[in-house]
This record gives structure tokens, sequence and C-alpha cells, in this order.
């Protein structure tokens, strides 16, 4: 019999990345065979596309990506073939929608022990990972130890693939520690940093303000709840921040914008004894004024890594409209066309590209 084949997007390197006919897995024990709806294109698929160095390393070694890979995390699909075990393991039956988690964790490492999965010593990661293909592709494989999730009704088949940014939005946004009443700055609003904007809106802050170098994404941050929007370009954006706040600057600044400058602004706007929330994958590495951390403004400096724990509630806000992430996406493109998609991702006037397999 002859083995069933499948389109998928296959990593080879940096700037290689092809449309290649692929055995459609088989799922094992404990597996799930998914068929894929649709798969976002994130900010770190465009920085692995290029290049950058937290996925290829120095000189192609020691990065993240272990190419040939097919790319993507951000997808959901519908459920197809199970797995000896699979039904019981992960709840869900054929022909439901679901979704996994972009990481895989070992399930035996001190961290994963601890209930602290997000940060497992051991992990893969959906699309970068060997053994945890990603899901620009017709059909994939959600391993075993997958954290799956199922996708209420009302989620689309394209806002689905929303869910897993949204998810690490809320994480990023909880990391803020925001209270009542605080200035908070989401520093880069783009597709996750418009989701965070909403996101932190939830917890009343007295003063909201959306930072970024594009006025078109400053306008729709403003139609999302921010009460100021800031072009860092045409201003002092730091002296603004402490003229909106009394001299004192904000309570919480989250840095989503993936610029290496951006930390030091976050640094230098941020009140003493405030929140630093650090989310973004950066291409280069940044460098900042230590001394401000500790010796000025003995600072929290929190990092955000993944959605954990978030999944269901980033469901439940796309599903009741609570969060809008279907006005982030602007564009969809066919698997065959993920060259198109690519560039019109790094084109920079999309908020959120899809793959559609």
């Amino acid at each position: 019999m002859a083995t069933e084949t499948m389109r998928a997007v296959v990593c080879h390197g940096p700037f290689d990345y092809r449309v290649e006919e692929r055995p459609r897995p088989v799922p094992r024990a404990g597996e799930l065979l998914v068929r894929v709806d649709a798969c976002g294109i994130c900010a770190s698929d465009m920085k692995c596309f290029t290049g950058g160095h937290s996925f290829w390393g120095v000189d192609g070694k020691g990065g993240a990506c272990a190419a040939p890979i097919t790319p993507g995390h951000e997808f959901a699909g519908v459920v197809v073939e199970l797995g000896d075990g699979a039904a019981e393991r992960h709840r869900v039956a054929v022909g439901d929608r679901a979704i996994a988690e972009q990481i895989v964790p070992c399930e035996a490492c001190r961290f994963c022990k601890g209930g602290q999965y997000w940060m497992c010593e051991r992990h893969t990661i959906f699309g970068f990972s060997r053994g945890a293909e990603g899901g620009m592709a017709e059909y994939m494989i959600f391993p075993a130890s997958s954290r799956v999730h199922a996708i209420d009704s009302r989620v689309t088949e394209h806002d689905a693939a929303y869910i897993e940014p949204l998810a690490c939005a809320i994480h990023a946004v909880d990391r803020g520690e925001i209270r009542p009443g605080d200035a908070v700055v989401v520093a880069g609003v783009g597709n996750i940093g418009l989701c965070m904007l909403q996101a932190a809106k939830r917890f009343n802050p007295g003063l909201l303000i959306a930072v970024d170098t594009k006025a078109p994404r400053l306008e729709i941050a403003r139609t999302f709840g921010a009460d100021e929007a800031i072009n860092p370009l045409e201003g002092d954006a730091v002296a603004r921040v402490k003229r909106l706040t009394d001299g004192y600057g904000c309570d919480v600044f989250i840095e989503v914008t993936g610029n290496a400058t951006a930390p030091q602004m976050g640094l230098e706007m941020l009140r003493r004894l405030g929140t630093l929330v650090a989310f973004s994958v950066m291409s280069e590495h940044s460098a900042i004024d230590w001394g401000i951390v500790g010796d000025v403004k003995e600072l929290n400096v929190h990092g955000s890594h993944l959605g954990p724990y978030c999944y269901p509630r980033a469901i439940t806000a796309i599903a009741d409209g609570t969060i809008d992430v279907h006005s982030l996406i602007t564009a969809d493109f066919p698997l065959t066309e993920f060259a198109a998609a690519m560039e019109a991702a790094r084109g920079g006037d999309n908020l959120k590209t899809l793959v559609i397999p």
C-alpha cells in the first residue's frame, strides 16, 4: 500500500524554505493526528527565516532551530486520527477541533514535576525542535506529552490560529501585576501588543499608553482602548510619559517591540519601584544601563515566556468577544504560496498573516 502524502513547508536554513511533498504522519500511542485549518506567521518565524542568532546561533551552531523542520507554532485544526490511548489522555475525539500549546514538555524534569511545564528543561517547541514538526502543513502530529485544549465552537477556524499568541499576551500582562489606576505602557503594538493592550485594559489601569513607530498601529491601539499613543520617532517618548505621570514615569512597561533599543527606553520610562516585562525575542543583543535596575530605581524585571495556563482564558476571550483578534488578521495565503505569505508578513503592513493548508 502506497504511503499517503501531504504538502508541507520545510525550513532548510535561513531564507531557504520550500513547499514539499512529505509522508503524511501516522500517530503512535498517545498521539493525535490533526488536519491543520490555519497557521499564523509569528515574529519569531520571521526572525528564524532571516537568520536571527537566537535560532541559528553562531555560524549556524547552537541556535533553537533544528532544520530541516516544518515551521509554525500558531496553529489549530481538527483531530482526524487517534493513537492508542490518546482519546483518554487528551480528552478529545475524532472530529473535535483542538490546539496544542507551543511547548511539548518532558513531564519528568524538576520544572514539569513542579507544575512549571513552560520552563521544561528538556522540552521541544513546535516548528523549531526535532520531534515537533509545526503547523505549516496539511497534517501534523500532537505528541503524547502535548498540552491539548479543545476549541470552543464559537471560535472560527481562522481566529483559532490566534489562540497561541493571545495566550502569550495574557501571560505577559499577568506578569506585569497591573493594579487599578496604574500607568501602563505597551511598547510595540503589532498583533501581540494589541492583544496585550486589550488584556491590560481589563485590569482598569488609570492610563494605558501605546508606543510604536508605525502610525497606523497607533491608530488601531486607540480604538482598542489606549488613552495615549506615542511615536518615539516624533519626539522624546520618555519625556512625554513622564509629563503624563506627574514626572514619575509609568508603573508597568511591557516590552514587545523586538527592537534591541526598547529595553533601555523602558528602564528610563519606568518610575522607581516599577515593573518591566521582557517579552520580545530579539534578533540582536540588547545593551542596557544595568545600574538603573538596582541602584537607581530598584525595579522589578519579569520575564515572560509562552502562555502557560492561559489557553483556556484565551479561547474563552475569543469565543465571547471580550478580546478582538478577528480584526487583526489582515492577510491569508494558501500553503503553496508560502513565499508570498512570508514576504507579506515581513513587509510590516499586515498585523497577522495566516497560511491556510
